[in-house]
Formats: C-alpha cells, structure tokens, sequence
C-alpha cells in the first residue's frame, strides 16, 4: 500500500507541472492528448482534403475536439469508444466496444455510401498487470484497425494507430506496409517518456 501510495503521488506531482495539461486547461480540451494529435496531423498533413474521419477510443474527446475545431463544419467525424463522453457538437458518437460486431455495424452505417478519408484511434486494452497478455491484446487492437481501414478507407486515405512496443511490434509494421505506401513511426513530444506508447502514422492506402 505504501508503494501505491508513492506511485499516485508521483504521478499527481507530474500531472499538475505538465506543460500539456496546463495547455489543455487554457484551451479548453478535455486532455492532454489533444497535442499528441495535433503534433502528428501538422508534421504529416493528415487533414489535407478529408470529408469523413472515423476517432476510434475517442473518450474523453480530446482528439474530436481538435478534429471539430481544424476541419470545416462539413466535416463528418465519427467517434467510438467504450466509455460514455459528454457531448460535443457536430460529433457522431457511438457508445460500445469497437470489438463487438454490433458496434461495427453501427459505425458501417454512420460512414454510409462513402469511404472514410481518416481513421485515427487511440484505443489501449485494459491492462491486466501481465505483459505479455496487454501487449497481445494491444496488438489484437491494432490488427483490428487494420481490418477496418481494408475495407472501409479509400485509396490513399490515411491511418495513424496507437501502438505499444512489443513482440509483436514489427510484425505489425509489417503488415501496415502491405495496406499502406508510407509508413512511419513517431513519438510526439507531448508524449510523456515514462510512456510505452508510440504512433504508427500509415499514409496513402494503396488500392
């Protein structure tokens, strides 16, 4: 209990001299996150002549807030996540497990007749404390979207995924390189180092 104890404090410490936090706070986002995004679509041009986005794991709605706030009104963005979050204007929000046929159906219908141009998640597993478990389900994530970007992005739309290193990481890049033309991994700034995770930016979905 002692240890915990350290490890909350340490991470109360941290959270309140983050310079993204204070960030977020100012501008209004619901987290953080919101700069990892925004750090990433402005070094890769992810936005560039998009009409439908897919935000996958989208609580608390940071990156659908900066999506809502980059893109014209036009913009169709579609958000899932497990989680409930509080509304946000012009979003599309799907309550459930992306994982679970009836969710997907969902989504299929909220694209319609057109493909989508981006897809972003930001989707994590629940941890169990056993890495190799979290790490196989964060891979089974991550293949997930791969599937979906198959067959519901158009040619030459884009992807960016998170992804956690692990056994399965370079098989994972490598499966991203037969669906995309360019593959790219990053780490944003606004990424805190204690973090495990990175991004894999994946561009121009080949036909």
């Amino acid at each position: 209990m002692q240890k915990k104890n350290k490890v909350v404090k340490a991470w109360i410490k941290r959270h309140v001299s983050d310079h993204y936090v204070h960030m977020a706070k100012k501008e209004g986002y619901r987290s953080r996150a919101a700069y990892k995004l925004e750090q990433l679509e402005v070094e890769f041009s992810l936005l560039h002549n998009v009409a439908t986005i897919v935000d996958l794991g989208c609580a608390p709605g940071s990156w659908s807030q900066y999506l809502l706030r980059k893109c014209s009104k036009d913009i169709k963005v579609i958000g899932v996540d497990l989680l409930p979050i509080e509304p946000l204007h012009n979003l599309h929000f799907i309550q459930g497990d992306f994982t679970d046929n009836a969710i997907l159906e969902q989504l299929i219908t909220s694209i319609g007749s057109k493909k989508v141009d981006l897809i972003i998640s930001d989707m994590a597993p629940n941890l169990s404390g056993v890495k190799t478990v979290d790490q196989a389900r964060g891979a089974y994530l991550v293949e997930l979207v791969f599937d979906f970007a198959s067959n519901y992005l158009k040619p030459g739309g884009n992807c960016l995924i998170k992804i956690f290193q692990g056994g399965e990481f370079e098989q994972l890049v490598s499966q991203a390189r037969t669906i995309f033309a360019q593959v790219v991994i990053r780490k944003p700034e606004s990424s805190r180092n204690s973090s495990a995770e990175t991004y894999i930016v994946c561009r121009n979905k080949k036909s």
